[in-house]
């Protein structure tokens, strides 16, 4: 594969990520919650919470931290599967007639963050490679930096955003800092749901 045919892969899994990843799950949460479905209000809110993993690891790209691969081939995995999980949210989901707008909205928006969970795997599986790469020059630093162009698209817009709210800078060095806390913030509330929560509740999301 060229340069830029694997460039073009790189920003579609961007893409898709935008489109069933943020977009979409942003205007279903609005929409349940204006229609007062609280077990699909419970299912996004559970997934917003999953998906903060990804914007963690735009945040370690930005500096082109090699940990951040690492966080966006696992994060859709994570979203995917929190989407499905939850018993009590998948039987109250089945009790609602399949042909309203809202349930069924959702039932096809899970199958798709399913589809682009698979599709990110395989691409950024290709990815791995740079954890011990040397990003400094050559070839294949040069794809590994791919992966960057849209976190530092985005970090750009934050930066400037950031610079006019509160007169300061928002430096990539800055970006991957917060992202490690975030990083050890999201571990330690997951192992504690892992360890404590799962083993005592199960499946169950309840009003968590």
């Amino acid at each position: 594969m060229n340069d830029l045919s694997h460039r073009a892969l790189i920003w579609l899994t961007y893409r898709l990520a935008a489109t069933f990843a943020l977009g979409l799950p942003a205007v279903l949460l609005v929409w349940a919650a204006v229609r007062r479905e609280a077990s699909m209000q419970r299912l996004l809110t559970q997934y917003w919470k999953v998906s903060s993993l990804m914007a963690i690891g735009l945040l370690l790209l930005t500096d082109a931290r090699p940990l951040g691969y690492v966080v966006i081939l696992v994060a859709p995995i994570l979203m995917a599967i929190s989407t499905w999980f939850w018993v009590d949210i998948n039987e109250e989901l089945n009790d609602l007639p399949i042909w309203r707008p809202l349930p069924l909205t959702i039932r096809l928006w899970r199958w798709a963050l399913s589809g682009f969970a698979l599709v990110n795997t395989l691409l950024v599986s290709t990815a791995l490679p740079c954890l011990g790469q040397d990003l400094t020059a050559g070839a294949a630093a040069a794809r590994c930096l791919q992966w960057t162009e849209a976190p530092l698209g985005l970090h750009r817009v934050v930066a400037s955003v950031f610079g006019f709210l509160f007169g300061g800078q928002w430096t990539e060095s800055i970006a991957a800092f917060i992202g490690y806390v975030a990083l050890v913030a999201y571990l330690a509330g997951f192992l504690q749901w892992l360890l404590v929560r799962l083993p005592r509740y199960g499946r169950v999301a309840g009003g968590f």
